[in-house]
C-alpha cells in the first residue's frame, strides 16, 4: 500500500484554509488511488496556488506530477 503525507504551510492562510487544501489533496489520491503504483511513500507539499484553484486544476496537476514521477500505473496511463 502507499502512504501519503500532506504537508501545508502557515504562510497558506488560516486554518480553515489550510484544511481546506488538506481535505482536496486527500480527495484527489482517493479518488484515483487504483492508479497509482503499490509501495510508495507519497509527500505532497501545497503551494499558494493551490488555495486559489478550482477541484480540477489540482486534479490535472497532482496526476500530472505523478506521471512525471514515474508512480502511475502504466495500463492506467
Amino acid at each position: 500500500t502507499n502512504r501519503v503525507g500532506i504537508t501545508v504551510s502557515k504562510k497558506l492562510g488560516h486554518a480553515v484554509v489550510r484544511n481546506r487544501v488538506r481535505r482536496r489533496l486527500r480527495e484527489v489520491y482517493r479518488l484515483h488511488e487504483s492508479r497509482f503504483q503499490p509501495g510508495w511513500d507519497i509527500v505532497v507539499v501545497a503551494r499558494s496556488r493551490c488555495v486559489t484553484s478550482s477541484f480540477q486544476d489540482i486534479v490535472k496537476a497532482y496526476l500530472a506530477l505523478a506521471a512525471k514521477a514515474g508512480i502511475l500505473r502504466e495500463d492506467a496511463q
